[in-house]
């Protein structure tokens, strides 16, 4: 378990080598800037934040293209695509392949262009179809809609919001107007709330017939056709075939650009660092002629950058050990073993000032406590071969993705174990497949015992686990004390409380109520007891006196003395919390019991045999999931709650180096 420790790093450069000496600390990728908020009166900063902006500008136009080009010729995805990872490419090829940078944005900026032209056209189809939809009551008229009438006549062409019956219009008309003898109506169309009409009469009458027809509810079309409406439907029916032509044509462009698809992801990539360079850029200080790059560096790195750097550039490195009051980021390290865990602990936080990687002991419990909440040798094997054939095959699949499935790795190797100990494979699955389809009472037996058959064992044994789990975080905290001398605060809080809990544990397991309680063969002798209550009484002393040891007034002290013997409840609630790993265990062994009874009901045969597949395979792959899922968080909350609990703040920054956050590609060196 290590936290890799820092030093603070100077660099003085000439500003003709900037872009070149930049570029090689994003790709080595281990130092995190920290540039000072003042400098020397010479130095100033570079406002970048126009480059800036013009290299994000080009990233979204980017990513939107590939986004279209997906849309109209989808590349190969699903799990196999997941798990293929970036792919790499060389500094050479980057090199060649950023001079076609300014022709892959352009192309871009086409395949942009022609799914703008698309959407354009697709919403001109919409809204030609809708005034098409509004001239269907009209395809009888057989002139304009615009026909106002001549110089001895008035047309009124227009609508009532009702169903009308020609006599029905006539009738009311003749009822509105009964001086007006020339006037003639005809019903284009009559539908449910509208009936589309053409009137004409005498000039003459022209203004007193409007002023009727407005009475009874007549209004002209908003948006009449100058052409008859059947002409004007033909006339809107050959734009929107124009309009689809138009769309095919920009289609079939932009899906010949799907072999550009990969060039256009490279770009991006390519100008998201330089837009994360130029970000660095405009936070180093600068002068006429020299810059200086400040920040934090691994310890182990230190050297070959020095070396590096002094190789290939004209550069002066400075290196130091931070302050004591510096904010220092965190970077673990540990072996093939805890590594795949870093991210569990990550998950809650990094290791604060002061604080170890708990990261290598953490992860001998982690995996023990997983492998014993799932506890079937089927499952594990099945994690164990899943993980380990993804690990195999897929060589370069991400960091973070392949410390998970490292992680589940050594849980399944555990979970195999645990099956084996507690003799669980698929449940009870070997026994009742013998039973239901060979009539054999054949079995495998466990190798230490069945918690079915005797819960009340695996109960006792959670619990010593959970004993053993919560002092060795208390261990911890004892030697993270020790560790800068502080050796009273480590016999007060953690001795002492060695002593208490411990003896109370002892006391308790030395009576007779407890030892037929749980079922144990063996008599502590007297003299455990004794001891366990004076420790036990030592440790409650030592607690009630020095857990208030930062108040002056002693009553004060007195009282948070007690208050923190009261934590003892605490310890109480941690080590019954380790039940978890009897109720999980026996969860899936009960789950995959109930569906091996539940694929043997229609016996042997071949629909027996049928049937017991189809509910074996659901029903196992249901109880794989839930349980695996269960596992897992419990697991974790033994860990930050149970195990973190007794030592751990953390507050940790993570080490953020400046190196290349492509999303797409990674640049590797060439050796």
């Amino acid at each position: 378990m290590a936290v890799l420790e820092m030093k603070r790093i100077n660099i003085y450069a000439l500003k003709s080598s900037r872009k070149k000496l930049l570029e090689l600390l994003q790709r080595r990728g281990v130092l995190e800037l920290n540039t000072p908020e003042q400098a020397e009166d010479c130095f100033s900063k570079t406002n970048t934040d126009s480059a800036r902006l013009t290299f994000e500008k080009n990233i979204q136009l980017l990513t939107g293209a590939v986004a279209i080009l997906d849309g109209l010729s989808p590349p190969e995805k699903g799990l196999p695509a997941i798990l293929a990872g970036r792919k790499s490419i060389s500094v050479s090829d980057y090199d060649a392949t950023a001079q076609e940078a300014a022709a892959v944005t352009k192309t871009a900026s086409r395949i942009t262009a022609l799914s703008k032209n698309i959407a354009d056209n697709k919403a001109e189809i919409l809204r030609l179809n809708a005034q098409i939809d509004a001239l269907q009551p009209w395809m009888n008229l057989d002139i304009s809609m615009r026909t106002i009438g001549t110089n001895s006549s008035s047309v009124f062409i227009g609508s009532f919001p009702e169903e009308l019956t020609e006599e029905e219009l006539k009738a009311r008309l003749a009822q509105a107007l009964p001086e007006v003898s020339a006037l003639e109506a005809e019903i284009i169309s009559s539908q449910s709330q509208q009936t589309c009409v053409f009137l004409v009469c005498h000039g003459k009458y022209g203004m007193q017939v409007e002023s009727a027809l407005r009475a009874m509810g007549f209004t002209y079309p908003v948006a009449p056709s100058k052409l008859p409406p059947a002409q004007r439907v033909e006339d809107l029916k050959e734009r929107i075939r124009t309009a689809q032509a138009e769309i095919a044509s920009a289609t079939e462009e932009i899906v010949s650009y799907a072999d550009k698809r990969e060039s256009l992801l490279f770009t991006a990539d390519y100008y998201t660092m330089r837009a994360e360079k130029y970000r660095v850029l405009g936070e180093l200080w600068q002068s006429q002629h020299v810059f200086q790059v400040t920040g934090y560096i691994p310890a182990e790195d230190a050297f070959a950058l020095e070396q590096e750097l002094e190789s290939k550039f004209q550069v002066c490195v400075e290196l130091e050990a931070p302050g004591p009051d510096e904010e220092i980021p965190v970077k673990l390290k540990n072996n093939f073993f805890a590594a795949p865990v870093e991210g569990v602990l990550e998950g809650y936080s990094l290791p604060g000032k002061h604080e170890c990687d708990p990261s290598f002991i953490m992860s001998f419990f982690y995996y023990v406590l997983f492998g014993m909440m799932l506890s079937d040798a089927a499952y594990g094997l099945l994690m164990v071969l899943g993980c380990g054939f993804v690990l195999w095959k897929f060589t370069n699949i991400e960091p973070g993705l392949r410390k998970t499935l490292k992680m589940f790795f050594y849980c399944g190797i555990s979970t195999t174990f645990w099956g084996v100990m507690f003799g669980g494979y698929f449940g009870d699955a070997v026994s009742v497949i013998a039973k239901t389809f060979f009539n054999s009472d054949f079995t495998i037996p466990p190798l230490w015992f069945a918690p079915l058959d005797d819960p009340m064992r695996l109960l006792m044994f959670s619990f010593l686990l959970g004993v053993i789990h919560l002092f060795t975080g208390l261990g911890i905290q004892f030697y993270q004390l020790a560790k800068r001398k502080k050796f009273a605060d480590a016999l007060y809080d953690v001795v002492f409380w060695y002593f208490l809990v411990g003896g109370l544990i002892l006391l308790l397991v030395s009576t007779d109520m407890f030892r037929d309680m749980a079922g144990l063969n063996f008599t502590m002798p007297p003299v455990v007891g004794t001891l366990s209550a004076i420790f036990a009484g030592i440790g409650a002393v030592g607690i009630i006196f020095t857990a208030g040891r930062e108040s002056k007034s002693i009553g004060k002290r007195f009282l948070k003395g007690l208050y923190g013997l009261y934590g003892v409840s605490s310890y109480l609630s941690d080590i019954l919390s380790y039940s978890r790993l009897l109720a999980l265990g026996l969860a899936t062994g009960v789950i995959a019991t109930v569906f091996n009874q539940l694929g043997s009901m229609m016996g042997g045969g071949i629909l027996g045999a049928i049937f017991f597949t189809i509910v074996f395979v659901i029903g196992h792959v249901l109880n794989l999931a839930i349980n695996l899922l269960g596992a897992y968080v419990h697991t974790n909350r033994l860990q930050y709650v149970e195990f973190f609990g007794k030592f751990y703040e953390g507050n940790g920054r993570k080490f953020a180096p400046f190196t290349a956050n492509t999303k797409y590609f990674k640049i590797t060196e060439e050796k």
